[in-house]
């Protein structure tokens, strides 16, 4: 699988984005998609995931009730969509697609996915 993540860019706080993560190979349907982000200086943080198998999502704690992933199997396509965002959400954003048991420890984990994007920076201004 090869995945292609975008929509990054500049946005004041408060203000919204959406990220696309376009995948090719195979059918998205077939994984659970992750949306991870690496801030300056940090390690990499699980945001949220979206299996249509598993008909669920979840999200990292610092994200609920913000942020919303969403699939679109047929175009092959996962999306974040970004609410009131804020300076600390200034991060490089992956999509990643891996096959870990659903409700696992894994899904909050890099090593939970198999398939990474390139990243796609966003930045938040205060």
């Amino acid at each position: 699988v090869q995945l292609q993540a975008s929509g990054g860019g500049l946005v004041q706080a408060g203000g919204s984005l959406r990220l696309s993560c376009a995948a090719s190979g195979r059918t998205l349907s077939r994984y659970h998609m992750g949306w991870f982000r690496q801030a300056p200086g940090k390690e990499r943080e699980f945001v949220a995931v979206f299996s249509s198998r598993a008909g669920g999502t979840k999200y990292a704690n610092s994200v609920k009730g913000r942020f919303a992933i969403s699939g679109e199997n047929a175009k092959n396509m996962v999306y974040l969509q970004m609410n009131s965002l804020k300076p600390e959400d200034t991060a490089i954003y992956y999509c990643a697609a891996g096959n870990h048991p659903w409700g696992s420890e894994t899904m909050y984990r890099e090593s939970g996915y198999a398939y990474w994007g390139q990243g796609t920076l966003v930045t938040v201004s205060s």
